[in-house]
């Protein structure tokens, strides 16, 4: 693989994104750019300046003036300069990352930041528009899925892995309610490309969805 190869990979929260992908992304010696991260640092920001999730100029400013920058090994993010990889993992901070994502000006400030990271090195991009919005050009397209309910048990562990106080119902409601919101806005919607891969992870483990999705890729740039 010499040419430059972009593999976007979108899907529903809790559907393994991340993980997969930045698995991938090592495998591969290909950059991962995790985007939901980008938006989760628009919204820590907004959160710590007081300003609300609906207030969408103030959004966009924050979104275009937001330095943000993403490691692989090990996996950091930053926000004009700050390690915050620990603070956007934060709940709190998903479901505020979700109401910003819909405010179409944040989302042009952001595309246009991961369309620069990608412009000179071969990437695993993962997010809910990378294959339709972000990269419609992208080299190889998945769409990785699972059930609400597998979702929501993943998502339970990982915070119960982190001490948290978890509630599985209101986990799983949360996760229901994003998906809506997801699916529904306006501007640039989770959906799946029409050339791209759909992969349902509900009944595999990761080591297994890692092998299927390197089987997809290979398959796709060997031509």
């Amino acid at each position: 693989m010499t040419r430059r190869i972009v593999v976007a990979i979108d899907g529903p929260g809790g559907a393994g994104k991340s993980t997969i992908a930045r698995r991938l992304a090592q495998r591969l010696g290909f950059l991962y750019i995790d985007t939901g991260a980008m938006y989760r640092a628009v919204a820590l920001w907004a959160h710590r300046q007081g300003i609300g999730m609906t207030e969408a100029q103030k959004l966009e400013q924050l979104a275009i003036a937001a330095d943000i920058g993403l490691k692989s090994d090990p996996p950091q993010v930053t926000l004009n300069g700050e390690d915050i990889t620990e603070a956007i993992r934060d709940p709190e901070m998903s479901q505020a990352a979700s109401k910003v994502s819909a405010i179409s000006g944040v989302r042009r400030a952001l595309v246009d930041k991961q369309r620069k990271i990608a412009e000179n090195e071969s990437v695993v991009m993962e997010g809910r528009d990378i294959g339709t919005v972000v990269f419609p050009e992208a080299t190889v397209k998945i769409f990785l899925d699972a059930s609400p309910e597998v979702r929501a048990a993943r998502r339970v562990r990982d915070l119960e892995a982190k001490k948290a106080a978890v509630d599985s119902a209101e986990v799983l409601k949360e996760l229901v309610e994003r998906d809506t919101r997801d699916r529904s806005r306006a501007d640039s919607p989770l959906m799946q490309a029409p050339d791209a891969e759909y992969v349902d992870t509900s009944a595999h483990e990761i080591t297994e969805v890692e092998e299927m999705l390197l089987r997809i890729i290979r398959h796709r740039t060997s031509n």
